[in-house]
């Protein structure tokens, strides 16, 4: 546990630069944002930077307005914090800006993190990042106020699937407990992460049930979106978030797969149930993640990388 370097890493230095993965999801957001206010309350200084745009979903964060993208680092860059990447490739076009940064340090939960930062890694694997990073404001004694508790619970409930996933802990609940306590509105909360949704996501989901292909005996699920597919749906990659859950939730499902192709790429998201190591999968291709829930980036045609993961996952569940 290094939860006394990342506490001394802060101590020592004045002004932040906090670093949240692409396709930004609640856990790094979340996570960056709490941490952000912190900062702040401590008289030192920190932006959030993110190669991706915030999803509207999260855009109700205090602090979500203020994050910037690709040309938003702004000087003095004394000290980046990654958090929540699994590797610094997750940082995409900022990757080269931030490495330049004199101190580094990185707080993440991806059992796949290599643990190159130059000064130091926090790599634990528990629910979310956001748990780490709610030990470490315990740690520096700051107030937890209800902006910081709002984002640190979004954090951990979307990480763990609203508490029903596999990584949920007893230590998750825990530290949903603790956060509850600061007048979090609990069911408004639950209903703007996961009960409404835009048109163009059901959009989605539809043309995702209405095209997954089921092999391996029913326990592979997997489905190829192509790009016309979200200008058809009127849909964002923020739209695909979930779909994934989907496929994953019909009954003689092991592992699910989905497959989006984007600007070039094919963006691979992957989950599974029981015993299929998609993390181990992911790792082949370049990517990484949790044993459950994994994902990684092709730079092949969309059949192609289609045909590639459908292989990978078949002999995995075999």
């Amino acid at each position: 546990m290094n939860l006394e370097r990342a506490k001394a890493f802060i101590q020592s230095h004045q002004n932040f630069v906090l670093a949240a993965h692409q396709s930004p999801d609640g856990d790094t957001l979340g996570s960056c944002l709490a941490l952000r206010a912190a900062l702040l309350s401590m008289g030192k200084t920190a932006q959030v930077v993110c190669p991706d745009r915030v999803p509207p979903v999260l855009g109700f964060l205090v602090g979500a307005d203020t994050m910037t993208g690709t040309d938003g680092i702004e000087p003095p860059a004394e000290a980046v914090i990654y958090v929540d990447c699994a590797d610094h490739k997750r940082t995409g076009a900022l990757k080269e800006a931030l490495e330049a940064a004199p101190y580094q340090f990185c707080i993440d939960h991806h059992g796949t993190n290599p643990k190159e930062t130059k000064d130091g890694d926090w790599v634990e694997e528990v629910s979310a990042t956001g748990e780490l990073i709610l030990r470490l404001l315990e740690a520096l004694d700051v107030p937890v106020t209800r902006e910081i508790a709002i984002a640190l619970y979004t954090a951990i409930a979307t990480d763990t699937g609203n508490f029903s996933y596999g990584n949920t802990s007893p230590e998750a609940f825990e530290a949903a407990a603790k956060l509850l306590a600061h007048g979090i509105n609990l069911p408004e909360l639950n209903r703007v992460l996961f009960r409404e949704m835009p048109v163009s996501k059901a959009k989605m989901i539809a043309y995702t049930l209405g095209h997954m292909e089921l092999s391996a005996d029913g326990r592979l699920n997997l489905c190829a979106i192509p790009a016309s597919a979200l200008r058809d749906c009127g849909a964002t990659k923020e739209d695909c978030e979930g779909l994934i859950d989907w496929l994953r939730d019909i009954d003689t499902v092991e592992a699910a797969c989905v497959l989006r192709e984007s600007d070039g790429c094919v963006r691979v998201s992957m989950r599974s149930k029981r015993y299929c190591d998609v993390a181990a999968i992911a790792k082949r291709f370049g990517g990484g993640g949790h044993v459950a829930a994994a994902g990684c980036t092709l730079y092949l045609p969309l059949d192609e990388a289609t045909a590639a993961m459908r292989d990978a996952l078949i002999e995995a569940l075999q």
